[in-house]
C-alpha cells in the first residue's frame, strides 16, 4: 500500500514541510514578541536631520499590546514609543563609533557598566495577597532567624579595607520566598539606615562580622536611602543592588585599570 499523493509527493514530505512553516512562524513570532521591550535600538549613526538612528531589524516591531498589571496597578502598553528616562552620567573615552564609555563625575552613582540599572516602578514589589514583599523583621514580626544560623544582627560591617563601615541593625525578608534578602546598616559615617544585599555579604561568625568586599567603609554611607524606612520599591532595589555592583569595578582605581 502507498503513502503516495501524486508520483512525486507523498504524505511524509508533507508532513516535514508543515513542520518547516510552522518553525520558520514560530521563530517569526517569537522573534518579534521579544522586541515588546528594549526597542528600537539607538546607534551612534547619527541622521542627517539629527539626531541618532534608530535600530529595529527584522522582523519590524509588534503591533501594541495592552497588558494588566496586577493589584489594581492598571494598564501598560509595550512596545512604547517613549524613550525611557535614564541617569547615564558618561561619555565616549574615544571620537569613534561604539567607544566604551567611562563615567563623569562619581563612578559610583554613574549607571555605568556594573552599577547601571533600568528605572523601575516606584512601588514595592508585592505578595500574592497585596502586601509588600520585602520587609524588616520588626515588620514581618512572624519570621524568625533559625538557631543553626548566626543572627547578624549587632554584627559589624566591614568594606575591603577592613575599616568599619556601620553595624547591622536589622534583617529584611522576603515573605514570599522565605529567606534574608537585605541587611539593613546604620552606617559608621552619619548613622544613616541603608541596606545591604545578601549577596554581598560574607559571614565571619567568629568574629562577628560582615565583610564587602565590593565597597570601601566610606561608601556605605553613600548608598542610595528608602523613601519609606520599612518598604522598599522595585527602583529602590535596583538603585541600591547597582550602588554595590559598581564598587566590583570602581570602589578602587586599581580595580578601573587594565591588568595589563
Amino acid at each position: 500500500m502507498s503513502a503516495a499523493i501524486t508520483e512525486y509527493i507523498d504524505v511524509a514530505q508533507l508532513t516535514i514541510w508543515a513542520f518547516w512553516f510552522f518553525f520558520a512562524g514560530l521563530i517569526y513570532y517569537l522573534r518579534q514578541e521579544d522586541k515588546r521591550e528594549g526597542y528600537p535600538l539607538d546607534s551612534d549613526r547619527t541622521e542627517r536631520s539629527g539626531g541618532r538612528v534608530k535600530v529595529v531589524g527584522f522582523p519590524g516591531l509588534p503591533a501594541p499590546k495592552t497588558f494588566i498589571l496586577p493589584h489594581n496597578g492598571g494598564t501598560v502598553q509595550v512596545p512604547n514609543p517613549k524613550a525611557p528616562e535614564t541617569n547615564l552620567k558618561a561619555k565616549p573615552i574615544a571620537p569613534f563609533l561604539g567607544a566604551p564609555l567611562e563615567p563623569v563625575g562619581d563612578p559610583m552613582t554613574a549607571g555605568v557598566g556594573p552599577g547601571s540599572s533600568p528605572n523601575r516602578e516606584k512601588h514595592p514589589d508585592l505578595t500574592e495577597d497585596g502586601r509588600p514583599k520585602i520587609v524588616p523583621m520588626r515588620v514581618a514580626t512572624d519570621f524568625s532567624i533559625s538557631s543553626k544560623d548566626p543572627d547578624p544582627r549587632g554584627m559589624t560591617v566591614v568594606g575591603l579595607d577592613n575599616a568599619v563601615g556601620g553595624t547591622i541593625s536589622d534583617v529584611w525578608v522576603d515573605r514570599a520566598e522565605p529567606q534574608i534578602r537585605y541587611l539593613e546598616i546604620k552606617t559608621a559615617q552619619g548613622g544613616k539606615q541603608v541596606l545591604l544585599p545578601i549577596n554581598f555579604c560574607r559571614f565571619n561568625k567568629k568574629e562577628g562580622k560582615v565583610k564587602v568586599l565590593s565597597l570601601r567603609a566610606e561608601h556605605f554611607a553613600k548608598v542610595p536611602t528608602l523613601a519609606n524606612p520599612d518598604q522598599v520599591t522595585l527602583y529602590e532595589e535596583d538603585k541600591v543592588c547597582a550602588f554595590y555592583a559598581a564598587g566590583k569595578l570602581y570602589a578602587t582605581e586599581e580595580r578601573a585599570e587594565p591588568l595589563l
